[in-house]
């Protein structure tokens, strides 16, 4: 009598898979993680006999919801890279177990499968066993719509779980740290879960399987679902200063606890976000999902409501900010681009596209945005999909200046064409340091200067709008360098009578603190006398505003400071203005051994500040390290007097190699600052 035939068990091959296909971060959540256009090994044991090629057969089905594709298993490598095969190892000498590459297409919908994998004897007898695996993009891959050519893109824009989010002015730069958190546990199966519940995948369950295939059509999914405005989105958006129902966005330091949240809620909106948390939440989902993404902020970003690419902004005659526009300019706006060729709209449009999923304007009836291809963006093609006239707007658009009298009549105007997306940059690849990519955007009228992200140099481009021209006056406003806590704002004003007659001028100094996306609030400093000037004489003064009289106003926020001129004569007046923010020091972070750092052994650090302000401070410091720890540690720092240092020591087990970023928080009490420091961390393989 003939042996029984049948599967006795497979083996998916987890730890070679997830390092042949780059997805070993994934390693926590137990499953096999594949990138498609790429094969993936299982190994097959049969019980009793081997496996006879004469007698038996091998079939293979993968199922994705009611979607499936059947395959036989076949010794030949050679069969079209467009659809699914599998084939024996052309190797294999031993029939009682088998090595089987399966290969999902490049074209593959991404998402969770179910294996099945069918033994058949010639008299009927049928053997089953089933797994599940999840498929993802593949950049390394040449037929993937996603492909990046280069290695050290794909390291940063799909592999990377830290990064550095820009904020502040282009004339002083903050880098706020940021962690991904890709391979954080729970957070591969929550960018999956967010696809399930989309309002997509409910009305058509096969439809958006199908449409998964398209990293246009999943990074479009993506950018609605981040926000919760039309849906059962991650986050809720809240603008205005309270935030008693849920988190400060400022609190955010990563990803996982927000997708973590939002998935163990049942999918309720976790409170709150803006701008920047709901791009780098994105990108973590991007990332993970395998297509290539990175954070941008746009400097100077405008809100054209009304789509005429001027915004208007209004000042008293006295140099105060009016709210009087529906159009409105962000001091900052982060979005971000995902890299993918654009098939719909041809080779030409292939590479960055933008994709904005704070919610601001409806596209195809939804709150989202994107993918609108940079090079669209640049050669102003409004005329092509998605979204490029609200972003072309957001980095073109003219301003307007008008001094309103008393009486709301029109006293002075200036137009500047220069402000909005005078800044747009991302994190350098492999470096924490900034990117300017302007260029990629418009086309630049004149050379920027090289900035660095803690930069105290003034670009070129940053000093056009703060210089002013009326009939026979000039005035130039001047910060001497970048603003620092503790230090006062030192700003000089050069004016200039360019008439062969004497003039007296009225002096108007206005400084207001203002929220990145809002209008200022009431003014908290101002000076106000006349000025003489002879026939063609230009005069310099300083000015300077002390850390007491912005400190208990400003904190994280910005400061709006104009100068407006009155002519006496003519009764004509002239602004002009500048929108800064205050550095916070940075907190020092310290290692031990930092080049001997690997897996499983405990490492010490050591967190400093010192205090710079003229009182004592006191607050809550928070560190954080995907790889390096669980969740957030946190210690209590004792008030400390000015000038005074102090320091905490942590310790942690890193559980994975790789770079990791450290970074840490101090929240200060009774003020709405928080300083923050960072310290990129080599885990080397043992």
């Amino acid at each position: 009598m003939e042996a029984d035939f049948s599967i006795q068990y497979v083996n998916l091959e987890l730890a070679e898979n997830l390092g042949r296909h780059k997805t070993n971060g994934f390693s926590s959540a137990n499953t096999l993680v594949v990138r498609r256009g790429a094969p993936f090994r299982i190994s097959v044991q049969f019980k009793e006999r081997p496996f006879n090629p004469r007698t038996d057969s091998l079939r293979i089905k993968v199922t994705l919801g009611r979607l499936y594709a059947v395959m036989p298993v076949t010794f030949s490598k050679k069969t079209a890279s467009s659809s699914w095969n599998a084939y024996i190892e052309p190797n294999n000498a031993n029939f009682q177990k088998l090595s089987i590459f399966v290969f999902p297409p490049a074209s593959a919908s991404v998402g969770s499968y179910k294996l099945q994998l069918s033994a058949f004897t010639q008299d009927g007898q049928r053997s089953d066993v089933v797994g599940n695996f999840i498929v993802l993009c593949n950049p390394w891959c040449a037929e993937d719509s996603v492909y990046i050519p280069f290695e050290d893109q794909r390291e940063e824009y799909v592999l990377s779980d830290s990064g550095l989010l820009f904020m502040g002015t282009p004339m002083n730069l903050l880098s706020r740290p940021w962690s991904f958190d890709l391979y954080e546990p729970g957070v591969l199966e929550a960018c999956l879960d967010l696809l399930k519940v989309s309002p997509q995948h409910k009305k058509n369950r096969k439809r958006d399987y199908l449409n998964r295939a398209s990293p246009v059509y999943i990074s479009r999914i993506v950018s609605a679902m981040i926000n919760s405005e039309d849906d059962r989105g991650v986050l809720k958006g809240n603008w205005t200063a309270d935030f008693k129902q849920g988190v400060s966005p400022t609190k955010w330091t990563g990803s996982e606890e927000i997708l973590s949240l939002w998935a163990k809620s049942g999918y309720s909106p976790v409170k709150y976000g803006q701008c920047w948390v709901f791009a780098a939440v994105m990108c973590t989902v991007m990332r993970v999902l395998g297509i290539p993404c990175r954070v941008v902020t746009n400097f100077n970003s405008a809100h054209d409501t009304n789509a005429n690419l001027v915004i208007e902004e209004y000042y008293s005659e006295t140099g105060q900010k009016l709210n009087r526009s529906r159009d409105s300019i962000w001091n900052y706006h982060v979005w971000v681009e995902c890299w993918m060729s654009r098939g719909d709209l041809g080779p030409e449009m292939d590479g960055w596209q933008v994709l904005d999923p704070t919610p601001q304007e409806r596209s195809g009836g939804v709150f989202c945005c994107g993918p609108a291809p940079v090079k669209a963006i640049k050669n102003q093609r409004t005329d092509m999909i998605y979204d490029i006239p609200f972003v072309y707007a957001a980095v073109n658009a003219d301003v307007h200046m008008i001094i309103l009298s008393s009486q709301n009549q029109v006293v002075g105007f200036s137009k500047d064409t220069e402000k909005v997306g005078s800044l747009i940059c991302t994190k350098a690849i492999g470096h924490p340091r900034v990117q300017n990519i302007t260029g990629d955007y418009k086309y630049i009228k004149s050379p920027t200067s090289t900035l660095s992200s803690r930069s105290s140099t003034i670009s070129d481009r940053s000093t056009l709008h703060r210089a002013a021209v009326s009939k026979g006056v000039t005035v130039f406003l001047d910060l001497n360098k970048s603003p620092v806590a503790g230090e006062p704002v030192i700003f000089t004003v050069k004016v200039g009578n360019t008439q062969s007659t004497p003039k007296t001028l009225k002096v108007h100094l206005n400084a207001q603190a203002k929220e990145y996306n809002h209008s200022p609030t009431e003014t908290f400093w101002e000076k106000h006398g006349v000025l003489q000037l002879a026939p063609m004489e230009v005069k310099v003064f300083q000015e300077q505003i002390l850390p007491a009289e912005y400190e208990p106003v400003v904190g994280d926020d910005l400061i709006n400071l104009a100068v407006v001129l009155e002519d006496m004569a003519t009764h004509k007046w002239v602004l002009a203005s500048e929108e800064f923010n205050i550095a916070n020091p940075e907190l020092i972070i310290q290692v031990a051994d930092e080049n001997s750092i690997v897996p499983n052994r405990e490492v010490t650090a050591l967190v400093a500040f010192t205090n710079p302000f003229p009182h004592p401070v006191k607050g809550v410091l928070t560190v954080s390290g995907a790889g390096l720890f669980a969740g957030k540690q946190h210690f209590r720092m004792p008030s400390l007097s000015p000038g005074a240092r102090a320091s905490q020591s942590i310790t942690f087990v890193p559980s994975m190699a790789g770079v990791k970023m450290l970074q840490a928080s101090l929240s200060l009490s009774d003020s709405n600052i928080t300083i923050r420091g960072f310290k990129m961390i080599p885990v080397n393989s043992i």
